[in-house]
């Protein structure tokens, strides 16, 4: 099977993004992400300083705590998520990861930024963010 596109039905069509041209982009205390959607997905990328915590940066103004499904991708920095029950766990650069959609709170550790790429859940993020 060849991969150049000369191989590709005529009929294909293909969508590249990038988040140096977002759909949205969201501001927020000691952080900020980028929305991009493709079809019916939507990927989320995030910059978040060190510092930030959700508990304290985010969910004053939303006025809940994180409960959204995450599955995403660690690009750079150091992150804590943290549950109810006293579970905590560090999500560092080139790890996947999965947090189910319980309330949790997050933190940056570290004295760098801390960068995630979600695959799910940045849906409902952006909605509960923006």
């Amino acid at each position: 099977m060849k991969s150049n596109s000369q191989s590709a039905p005529q009929d294909a069509h293909f969508i590249l993004r990038a988040f140096e041209e977002p759909d949205e982009v969201h501001m927020m205390e000691k952080g900020r992400y980028e929305v991009v959607k493709i079809g019916c997905q939507v990927f989320r990328r995030g910059t978040y300083e060190p510092g930030g915590r959700w508990s304290q940066h985010v969910a004053p103004s939303v006025g809940a705590r994180c409960g959204v499904e995450h599955l995403g991708l660690v690009l750079a920095g150091r992150a804590t998520a943290a549950f109810d029950d006293g579970m905590t766990t560090e999500l560092r650069q080139g790890q996947r990861f999965y947090i189910p959609p319980v309330p949790h709170d997050s933190w940056v550790v570290g004295d760098e930024p801390c960068e995630p790429l979600h695959f799910l859940g940045a849906n409902r993020y952006a909605k509960v963010t923006g």
